[in-house]
């Protein structure tokens, strides 16, 4: 396989995923998200020796990942979490409150006009389960999926289409529905993932998957994608060097995320992935012992 290392000591040891292999779970069009990744995480949950009693997804954005594990019931149950308050309105909605069918419905009866979606947009104070419809409809009208303040609208999109262009009505009815049924699996925590980390730092039957915002080494992509993005990095491998159970972080491939793996003992792999741009490019899975991967 041709080298895909940025950095010759960590050899890519994996092919670059076609995505579309893959079941698309998330209702959303999350920027950063791990669907590529899917491969590798059934394979680190074929390593372990019995099923993990709970998967935790701490930055669960689109949580792919988390859904993942839940439809294929990895571990006995999922939680995730989420600090944006937007994103946390549709797993709340789903998840917390079963409104699935309430937000499939209106999902599927939304007419997509300019107009339309700049009413919805506009409109502040909502409900929670109208705040994931408005959530629902940014997310799929913006450039990238991107829900952070000051992102632009998709202007031209697949030929031509413009904002239509990422609308997939039926498909989203579907996949909230199929979320709204398995969601006695799921439990949604609307909060901060550093602390849940902390909160479950001592159960050794507790499993992590921890892709945080990428805004280590002065790259500062996370904040321009994500409404939250000031993470304390050093505090966060503190912490996951304390848990007691399995855990797989993923970054940006950078020389300092590299010395903090390294300071807190923790095993490193490139793994290769494509952009939105179809472009190649690899990231960092980060764990305690990544010897199952090779």
């Amino acid at each position: 396989m041709k080298q895909l290392s940025l950095f010759p000591e960590y050899p890519a040891s994996l092919p670059v995923v076609n995505v579309a292999s893959v079941p698309q779970r998330s209702p959303f069009r999350y920027p950063g998200g791990k669907t590529w990744l899917v491969p590798v995480i059934r394979r680190w949950f074929a390593s372990f020796a019995h099923k993990p009693q709970e998967f935790v997804e701490p930055f669960a954005g689109g949580a792919i990942i988390g859904l993942t594990a839940a439809f294929e019931q990895l571990a006995e149950h999922v939680t995730l979490v989420e600090l944006d308050a937007a994103v946390a309105a549709v797993w709340q909605t789903v998840i917390e409150d079963g409104e699935g069918v309430w937000l499939a419905e209106q999902i599927e009866q939304f007419a997509l006009t300019p107009a339309n979606v700049q009413t919805l947009l506009q409109q502040t104070n909502l409900p929670l389960r109208e705040r994931a419809l408005q959530t629902i409809v940014k997310n799929r009208v913006n450039r990238g999926g991107i829900l952070a303040p000051g992102a632009g609208k998709l202007k031209f999109g697949e030929a031509g289409k413009g904002i239509g262009s990422r609308w997939y009505p039926q498909t989203l009815k579907k996949r909230i529905l199929d979320i709204h049924a398995i969601r006695q699996r799921l439990t949604f925590i609307s909060g901060d993932g550093i602390s849940v980390l902390r909160d479950r730092a001592g159960q050794p039957k507790v499993v992590f998957f921890i892709d945080p915002p990428y805004t280590a080494d002065g790259k500062r992509a996370g904040s321009r994608l994500y409404t939250h993005n000031d993470l304390d990095h050093e505090e966060l491998f503190a912490v996951v060097q304390s848990l007691a159970g399995d855990f797989l972080m993923t970054y940006d491939a950078n020389d300092r995320i590299r010395a903090l793996a390294q300071q807190h003992g923790f095993d490193v792999e490139l793994i290769p992935m494509k952009n939105t741009h179809h472009a190649a490019m690899v990231e960092l899975l980060i764990g305690r012992d990544l010897r199952w991967l090779r």
